[in-house]
């Protein structure tokens, strides 16, 4: 318990102090990007959701990637900006843990459907012919619904237990948004039970998803190197190029932040690496998918140019 009633009830996040010389300029850029990651998502969500031939495993895979990006940005992004413009931001203890629970649970959202998306392209590519059957309308309802569920209920259980960690001390969340270490870095009681329990999590929502995507894309490399059409070999790797750009993406930021930290590392250095996590993989996913992938290209041609001629 802490001492003369001087819980804390609120803390009070400064991420962006440091570069407040530079707030106006990275507040209006980070804005664009906010509002081009909600237009670039919520487009490929409505296109799937209104193309008739795009209502296959895939791009039903690839609309709820899209749905937990905007989820994560929204979560994010707009306290981020009031942090930059305000060089700081007082948020409650709950809402802090809201944010951090959204955080992760759409993270690990993302990483699973990102680990269903590799199934999916690991059964078309190497198993062409048993697709249709495996890959089955029931299969695919399943492959979306259980990583929401698994992940937003699953992970109350950590928000649990960071309930019972007190806060007497400093308030100062060295942070643009809650996470994990700098919420426990101010924390005056024994943490070490909620530590063990995130480093579990971790292991079924990062660390074997990733061992799931690379196996996959081994063994599809291998099959598109057995091809022995070159055309054949273009396409295969075609229609998993953009996925694998965004699982390269999504995990390498995740290793380079969590997993190697550099102990004597400027907070500045600290803010870009989190910053480029935060807003890169949202962004770019829209552009690679609509970029290398035919299939949404005709749909866009289709609802621009078909539709206006009529």
């Amino acid at each position: 318990m802490c001492d003369n009633g001087t819980t804390v009830t609120e803390f009070f996040m400064i991420g962006f102090r440091s570069i407040s010389d530079l707030k106006i300029l990275l507040f209006i850029l980070l804005l664009i990007t906010y509002i081009l990651i909600l237009f670039g998502n919520v487009f490929i969500i409505l296109l799937v959701s209104t193309c008739h031939h795009l209502n296959v495993p895939m791009y039903i895979f690839l609309r709820n990637l899209s749905l937990a990006d905007v989820l994560f940005t929204t979560n994010i992004m707009p306290k981020m900006l009031h942090v930059i413009l305000k060089e700081g931001s007082p948020i409650s203890t709950t809402g802090c843990l809201i944010q951090y629970y959204v955080y992760l649970a759409s993270t690990y959202t993302q990483s699973l459907i990102l680990t269903v998306m590799a199934f999916d392209r690991y059964l078309a590519i190497c198993h062409p012919l048993r697709y249709p059957s495996i890959m089955n309308q029931n299969l695919c309802c399943h492959l979306v619904y259980w990583p929401w569920a698994i992940c937003f209920l699953l992970l109350q259980t950590e928000i649990a237990f960071l309930l019972q960690v007190k806060f007497c001390g400093s308030n100062i969340i060295e942070h643009f948004y809650c996470d994990f270490v700098p919420i426990l870095a101010i924390a005056s009681s024994d943490t070490s039970t909620v530590e063990t329990e995130d480093f579990v999590f971790g292991i079924p929502f990062m660390f074997l998803p990733f061992i799931f995507v690379t196996a996959s894309y081994l063994c599809i490399l291998v099959s598109i190197f057995k091809m022995t059409s070159i055309a054949g070999r273009w396409k295969a790797f075609s229609t998993c190029s953009a996925h694998l750009a965004t699982i390269l993406i999504f995990f390498v930021t995740q290793i380079t932040i969590y997993t190697f930290p550099v102990g004597n590392e400027t907070f500045q250095g600290k803010t870009v690496k989190y910053l480029l996590y935060t807003v890169l993989t949202p962004f770019i996913n829209p552009i690679l998918y609509s970029m290398r992938n035919h299939e949404i290209k005709r749909a866009i041609l289709q609802l621009f140019f078909v539709n206006n001629t009529k």
